[in-house]
């Protein structure tokens, strides 16, 4: 049993909670608003975003970050990608020199285009050997009520990997290893694009047909940049690639999903952020892996739809219909 904080008590943040509790830690949750953390402590329940879901004991909420990274071997960043480093320019100071970060984002930084992992080593100096990535298909809910799930715990070190994959196996939580990081955060990160795609394509209301040809073509252009970047292919056949991706395209629960689900039906991206707290991740990083697509000479169309889509310069109706004109090829390339 060791302490673990985690940073961020949005939803994927707080069902990370009850996996680390299951496993027998200590948790300490840091969280950015009062009412959230009383609730968690007083109640039991995140009921901002998991409502109905009891807490297990053991974890404990605040929104002081020196109380909650105090001690903690474990630190876990559940914040919202593109505010990572300023969390960790503010807070990051505070963090033990011998814990092990472990990044839940999936998303690329704008402007640097920075994979997470990248930005924790730029902004905390820490070496590969203390910052490892937990990806794959995990919608936040059906973690949160113990439904039976895999993800892939990636780190440089293997040895690194190993240790944390012991520290989070539960009864309903089983983690597998990979040293692959390239791999494991652009195929979260680029999933979240083909979910919102693929939502489009619902909210137009098109099949099943039509929505695994989305995702399928979707992972070669996950595959494609991957390889471009020094990825093992291999990983966008197994959880962090294959597996995030049908379950975000999938599921009602998806944010990202949803989001692009609303965009098919003629919302604007300010309508459906003005609804929800929750953040759909793909909606900012189709501009960065748009643009790291172009940096690596990458042809990934449906990223570059999406983005013309967010952008204001495309119609949904434009986005299924370019994709489908585009000159005929090999499916291969």
């Amino acid at each position: 049993m060791v302490t673990a904080a985690v940073m961020g008590a949005g939803s994927w943040g707080t069902a990370f909670s009850i996996v680390l509790a299951d496993a027998g830690h200590d948790v300490h949750l840091w969280g950015r608003r009062d009412e959230t953390c009383a609730n968690i402590n007083e109640r039991h329940e995140n009921t901002e975003y998991l409502p109905g879901q009891e807490l297990p004991g053991t974890i404990r909420a605040t929104t002081d970050p020196a109380e909650a990274l105090a001690e903690a071997a474990i630190v876990v960043l559940a914040v919202p990608s593109q505010t990572l480093r300023s969390n960790l320019e503010s807070w990051g100071h505070l963090i033990e020199p011998s814990a092990v970060m472990v990044s839940l984002m999936k998303g690329v930084e704008l402007g640097s285009h920075m994979r997470m992992s990248e930005v924790i080593a730029e902004a905390t100096g820490a070496g590969p050997e203390r910052i490892a990535v937990i990806t794959g298909p995990n919608l936040a809910k059906e973690i949160a009520r113990r439904e039976p799930a895999a993800a892939v715990v990636a780190c440089e070190d293997e040895s690194v990997a190993l240790q944390l994959q012991k520290y989070l196996h539960t009864p309903a939580f089983r983690p597998y290893t990979n040293t692959d990081l390239v791999g494991c955060e652009l195929g979260g990160t680029v999933k979240n694009i083909i979910g919102l795609a693929v939502g489009v394509c619902d909210g137009l209301g098109f099949g099943d047909n039509t929505k695994a040809s989305v995702i399928t073509r979707g992972l070669a252009e996950t595959a494609r940049l991957g390889m471009a970047m020094g990825a093992d292919p291999m990983t966008f056949m197994g959880l962090a690639g294959l597996g995030d991706l049908v379950a975000t395209c999938s599921s009602p629960l998806s944010r990202n999903r949803t989001f692009g689900e609303k965009l098919g039906r003629g919302m604007t991206v300010e309508e459906i952020t003005s609804q929800t707290r929750q953040v759909a991740e793909g909606v900012k990083s189709c501009v960065s892996v748009a643009e790291l697509s172009a940096m690596h000479g990458v042809e990934m169309p449906i990223v570059e739809h999406v983005r013309a889509l967010v952008d204001g310069n495309m119609t949904p109706t434009e986005l299924v219909n370019a994709l489908i004109s585009r000159s005929a090829k090999p499916e291969t390339r």
